[in-house]
């Protein structure tokens, strides 16, 4: 029986960017789908698309239309298009009228430690599904701390982590590096340090892709 081969995949991406969770969703049926002939190491890498957000957020639709130039019709049916695409991989995107959009920095270095402890991907899922299906406020310490420990941590070690300022130095190095080897935009799943899948691609997208640079590795 052939070993599987071994990918270290580095998933750049937000917890508030919706093509992100689809992403994520999408490279995770991929590798279901290629079963035992991968063996994939999965490193979450941080990305904010709002870094100067304040704590309580803003309305995400006027910040959406201030961000992009586009009216509210413009706003929902760009919404229309990730509920269909994350309903395809299994995700409920619930955004809508209301909604607010939130700075990450926290959750950030959360999951940073999270990777520490090799519940990054409970983790990052956990975030994904508060922010986008049940509209919480990721920004939240409180709400972090609960995450946390739905993910398998331990909840008055992740309250020590965001109360103490840990690891910050560590997200914005990393910040740092990617956007240094030109990641512009999210999500970014890069293989191997050298392939990159750009966006929120299908699974079949993510299947091909790392099938081929699998085939490539061995061959």
């Amino acid at each position: 029986m052939t070993a599987p081969t071994p990918l270290r995949i580095d998933f750049v991406s937000d917890v508030s960017c919706p093509w992100c969770a689809v992403g994520l969703a999408s490279l995770e049926q991929a590798l279901q789908r290629l079963g035992g002939t991968v063996q994939a190491d999965i490193h979450l890498q941080p990305f904010e698309l709002n870094p100067q957000l304040p704590a309580e957020g803003e309305d995400a639709t006027e910040h959406l239309m201030h961000k992009y130039g586009i009216d509210t019709a413009q706003v929902e049916a760009n919404r229309a298009v990730i509920r269909e695409r994350a309903a395809a991989v299994g995700f409920a995107f619930n955004m809508g009228v209301g909604s607010r959009v939130y700075n990450t920095f926290d959750a950030h270095r959360l999951l940073h430690w999270a990777e520490l402890k090799g519940r990054h991907l409970a983790l990052k899922k956990a975030l994904l599904r508060a922010y986008f299906t049940d509209g919480e406020d990721v920004a939240s310490r409180e709400v972090l701390v609960r995450l946390a420990g739905e993910a398998g941590l331990e909840g008055d070690e992740a309250r020590d982590v965001l109360e103490s300022g840990a690891y910050a130095d560590e997200v914005r190095a990393q910040e740092r590096l990617f956007q240094q080897r030109g990641i512009r935009s999210v999500p970014a799943t890069i293989v191997n340090g050298t392939h990159l899948i750009p966006g929120g691609q299908p699974p079949e997208v993510f299947e091909q892709a790392l099938r081929e640079i699998a085939g490539s590795v061995n061959g």
